[in-house]
């Protein structure tokens, strides 16, 4: 069994904990909340041993193997770093940290503690990914992908009121691009590999984040659009362009639905059904990679992670995005 402590008790973490218990080799062992009241129910609901409110306390501890982390997104790289040092493997929730250099210092404790570290992105891990990468193939050459994922948020409208929820803080590394649109430069970077050129627009808000906005990644052959929202709802797909044809997946986030329509007029349904909680595809990567065990294609790699923070990072920048958390940059 994989003994995991959870850093976060919101719903993200409930749905990881749920996920997780579907699969093998998954068992909560520990919980970790700044707050001894909040780490006890979450303790008893799911059934962990042990519950922490000194995070140190928690990594140094011989009761876990690996730690969950789904708290804000400016404290990822610190408490990630810390369990690392204490040779604990870590899941660290999307985006794996506020920016690129944050993202290198991890890379490096991973590699000189020699343990895992993975960013815990739902749809590159999910089955029906693999039957996409496979297809791009058959309409190949591709000259353009266009990644479209626009929901209005829950919390938006309490901003529009005066209320800044955890979503819209920069102090938390937040926004729309950090969030949702993570979502449709992931795919992207692990299909088509760095980019030559990036370009961003969008709507900046009041309180300093981005509402949406679009990226133009630049290749030499062809081009990634991504096209992301968290204060307008959008029903078009996401569709990837070949000289021989073009796939629509109907939902980035889920690829739920997905077909190839040729040029020659026939048409191709993709993937299958994903019929396990979503999270639980990557949880099972995550354990093969704990495990040394080979897979056909190396799910959420630290390349691709560290390439899409490049990105983002850029992009943040010509928005005019800035986070507490970029003091640190070098």
């Amino acid at each position: 069994m994989i003994r995991y402590g959870v850093i976060g008790t919101n719903f993200i973490t409930d749905w990881f904990v749920e996920a997780g218990q579907t699969t093998k080799d998954f068992k909560l062992t520990a919980v970790y909340s700044r707050t001894e009241e909040r780490a006890k129910e979450f303790a008893q609901k799911h059934g962990a041993e042990h519950t922490f409110t000194q995070l140190e306390d928690m990594a140094a501890s011989h009761e876990i193997d690996a730690v969950y982390i789904a708290s804000p997104t400016a404290l990822h790289a610190e408490q990630a770093i810390l369990c690392m040092q204490h040779g604990k493997h870590v899941l660290c929730e999307k985006p794996i940290a506020s920016h690129d250099q944050e993202v290198t210092d991890m890379i490096k404790t991973a590699e000189k503690q020699g343990i895992v570290l993975m960013e815990a992105v739902k749809n590159t891990a999910l089955p029906n990914f693999k039957h996409l990468r496979h297809a791009i193939e058959k309409i190949a050459p591709i000259r353009r992908i266009v990644t479209n994922f626009c929901q209005y948020s829950s919390r938006y409208d309490a901003y529009k009121e005066g209320t800044v929820l955890n979503a819209f803080k920069p102090e938390l590394s937040n926004g729309s691009l950090m969030d949702i649109g993570l979502y449709c430069l992931y795919p992207i970077v692990d299909l088509f590999g760095e980019p030559e050129n990036v370009q961003a627009t969008g709507v900046l808000l009041e309180s300093g984040v981005d509402g949406e906005g679009t990226v133009v990644l630049s290749y030499p052959e062809m081009e990634g659009i991504a096209m992301y929202s968290k204060i307008t709802n959008s029903r078009l797909p996401s569709e990837i362009q070949g000289e021989n044809g073009s796939i629509v997946i109907d939902h980035i986030q889920t690829l739920s639905d997905m077909r190839v329509y040729y040029r020659d007029g026939s048409e191709e349904v993709l993937g299958e059904s994903q019929t396990k909680p979503v999270m639980s595809y990557e949880i099972d990567a995550f354990h093969q990679k704990i495990k040394g065990e080979s897979t056909d294609e190396m799910v959420n790699t630290l390349s691709t992670s560290l390439t899409t923070s490049h990105v983002m990072t850029e992009a943040r920048d010509q928005l005019g995005v800035r986070f507490p958390a970029d003091r640190s940059r070098k």
